[in-house]
């Protein structure tokens, strides 16, 4: 099949972009149905196709800092006129951004679930090799914001606190469901009594008693979603790696899932330089 036209291009971006403003602003929206109409537009598309399009707008959504729909999980390797299409609709479109500066400083609840052991995933595959996670800055590519928006939703205060509480939930019931209630009435929200300076936000521990540092990083966002960590981080996770644990809480709007990512961070994790500390020679 022949490269997608600039016109099939602004037609997917189009209704990726309308998708995804009703992601943000909590409206509910039907993929099938917005794949049935799209399919009109383009060029006897199939619909492993468009989905793959999907993906690809996904990737460079989440490589310029902004928000991406989960729900199409990133693909790099995209057409270099959707990077052009996709720069131009950010560019002149205020509304998707003005819903995206809204949505990553919204003040959020702790969700329910049903199941809260169930929220346990495996983490996402490595993309760059074994045994590494891409965190911090994503990497930049044509898309150029004055913003970056997944680095504001990282210092919303009160997603952060949330995700603490959920995690405390979560060591509780892990904790209790195997029988170790006393260890479960121990558990220390270090973060609220230490604060920052500690380098985990919560102590926990394993069945045998062990104590488990936990980092918790939480995002409204989906599993490929980087996330930053300090360098006090980094270091405690160097000193404490048989005891250190980040878990990563995503898509934490309503259907919260967890992931974790044991030992130093620089060994399960790729870091990618943010900020340099510069002071005169």
């Amino acid at each position: 099949m022949n490269d997608w036209s600039k016109q099939e291009v602004e037609a997917i971006v189009q209704d990726y972009m309308a998708m995804l403003a009703a992601e943000l602003a909590g409206v509910a929206y039907n993929k099938a149905s917005h794949r049935r109409e799209l399919r009109k537009k383009l060029a006897n598309r199939s619909e492993a196709s468009i989905e793959f399009k999907h993906a690809n707008i996904s990737a460079a959504l989440l490589e310029a800092g902004f928000p991406y729909i989960s729900g199409y999980k990133p693909r790099s390797n995209y057409q270099a006129l959707l990077v052009d299409v996709l720069a131009d609709r950010l560019d002149k479109d205020r509304t998707i951004t003005d819903l995206a500066a809204s949505d990553v400083e919204r003040p959020i609840v702790v969700p329910d679930v049903d199941d809260i052991l169930a929220v346990l995933t495996a983490r996402p595959e490595a993309k760059e090799q074994p045994g590494s996670l891409r965190i911090a800055e994503p990497s930049p590519n044509r898309i150029h914001l004055t913003t970056n928006y997944l680095e504001r939703e990282a210092r919303n205060r009160s997603l952060g606190a949330a995700g603490e509480t959920f995690v405390l939930n979560y060591e509780t019931a892990r904790l209790i469901s195997l029988g170790q209630e006393r260890l479960a009435s121990q558990i220390e929200h270090t973060a609220k009594i230490r604060g920052d300076s500690a380098g985990f936000d919560i102590m926990s521990f394993d069945v045998s008693g062990k104590e488990l540092l936990i980092e918790v990083k939480t995002t409204k966002y989906g599993s490929e979603t980087p996330f930053y960590v300090s360098s006090n981080e980094v270091a405690v996770s160097n000193r404490e790696a048989e005891r250190y644990q980040v878990y990563r809480l995503f898509d934490f709007r309503q259907t919260p899932r967890l992931y974790t990512l044991p030992g130093a961070i620089e060994v399960s994790c790729l870091l990618s330089p943010r900020t340099y500390l510069a002071s005169p020679r």
